[in-house]
């Protein structure tokens, strides 16, 4: 018998968002969740876990008549860069298109971030991003993808998975590591001569040092077309990358049909995709990632319909999008945004940024969901029941938080 080595109790809710609740998240009360080492070992009322497992030595844990959950699983994010966009996005928020931002001097987009990175030292970059993590931490996440893509030169595209890397090393959340060579197109360089530097250099590289489990393109108009992305994301399958794909997120390219084709792990933002697409991407088992956040930050002209999504029966998840444009922590806030712009319900919104994100990120073995023999990856939440996420807008720093068994983050004020 295993030994336990902490119990969690007296919960108002526990959520399990087992992959079969009838209910999407799993609701239960008079409910323990019971923890050996890194893994949860059983989930059932205090007597049956108390007759069943010696507790003897665990820690006990007092929810405080919380919600405790599984710990939220970002699963896209742009979470390495540096310094910020803050006057592009005054400007932005203002209704000045790029442009004219541009004519007032001031650098826009994904290629002025790339411009600050390549200044900025490893050091510079691992510190700004542990302190987001941080943040993070503190709104109950506990795995996050980060993506290079602000290089767009083979050095800086490897130092950005490199930072991932330290990352990982340095603090408890989960670091998923993505390479977004194909984000965007350098300033100096031509398009096709970048196209081979990331076949030919950046992908065998990448691979070789084992730096990257996903490989990841922008298809979409203005970017990568279907056909250098279909190009870009075979070499990665040749070195052992599994497929992600941001696609349609303003026009429809028919990248969605390439996430099928080549069974994509994620396709995300979908924003234009064809609802014919959706059958596709149901029976390719593609889970398509939405952000209702990078919508609402950038004042979105079509807001995603992910109602019609999950009506067709595709896997929907959810993730912050944090980045440069979209600077987001918080999940509860995803939760709340998806609630109000893209109608899901509460539980599908909590699903949504836990099992299914884990599912994105392909770890729906172990992560996501509260069940034994998956890691305990737990967040307690000071609502008393989950609907609370949704409703109290602007809230959603965790009571506590544990990462693999153990307790990695606390906070006694939490609201």
């Amino acid at each position: 018998m295993a030994r336990i080595t902490a119990v969690i109790e007296n919960a108002g809710q526990i959520l399990t968002c087992t992959p079969d609740a009838p209910d999407l998240v799993g609701a239960c009360t008079n409910t323990v969740v019971a923890v050996s080492g890194n893994a949860i070992a059983a989930i059932g009322s205090p007597g049956e876990i108390a007759a069943a497992h010696d507790l003897s030595g665990a820690a006990r844990i007092d929810a405080g008549g919380g919600l405790v959950m599984p710990g939220f699983v970002d699963c896209h994010t742009h979470l390495v860069f540096h310094r910020s966009r803050v006057a592009e996005y005054a400007q932005k928020v203002q209704g000045r298109t790029a442009a004219e931002i541009k004519a007032m001097g001031i650098p826009v987009g994904i290629s002025a971030t790339a411009r600050m990175m390549r200044e900025a030292s490893m050091e510079d970059l691992v510190a700004s991003a542990a302190e987001r993590l941080e943040h993070m931490l503190a709104f109950g996440t506990t795995t996050v993808e980060s993506k290079s893509g602000y290089g767009l030169n083979t050095a800086t595209e490897i130092k950005m998975l490199e930072v991932n890397r330290e990352l990982a090393r340095r603090q408890p959340i989960e670091i998923v590591s993505t390479f977004l060579g194909a984000h965007e197109f350098p300033d100096d360089k031509p398009r096709n001569a970048y196209i081979r530097e990331i076949l030919d250099e950046m992908i065998p590289e990448v691979a070789r040092r084992g730096l990257a489990e996903f490989n990841d393109v922008y298809c979409d108009d203005g970017y990568y077309t279907v056909e250098e992305s279909r190009a870009i994301l075979a070499r990665g399958l040749e070195h052992g990358l599994k497929v992600k794909i941001h696609t349609d997120a303003y026009s429809h390219v028919g990248g969605s049909r390439l996430a099928a084709e080549l069974k994509a792990v994620s396709a995300d933002h979908m924003n234009f995709t064809d609802p014919a697409e959706y059958a596709g991407l149901r029976e390719a088992g593609v889970v398509c990632v939405v952000m209702p956040a990078l919508d609402f930050a950038v004042g979105h002209s079509r807001p995603f319909d992910a109602r019609a999504l999950m009506d067709a029966g595709v896997t929907v998840a959810l993730a912050t999008d944090m980045c440069p444009g979209c600077w987001l922590e918080s999940m509860p806030f995803v939760v709340q945004l998806a609630c109000r712009l893209y109608r899901f319900s509460p539980a599908e919104a909590i699903r949504a940024g836990t099992l299914h994100a884990a599912m994105a990120l392909d770890r729906g073995d172990r992560l996501g969901s509260l069940e034994p023999g998956k890691d305990a990856d737990i967040a307690i939440f000071p609502y008393d029941r989950y609907e609370d996420m949704a409703y109290r807008l602007g809230r959603g720093r965790a009571r506590l938080v544990m990462k693999a068994g153990k307790v990695v983050f606390r906070n006694t004020e939490a609201a």
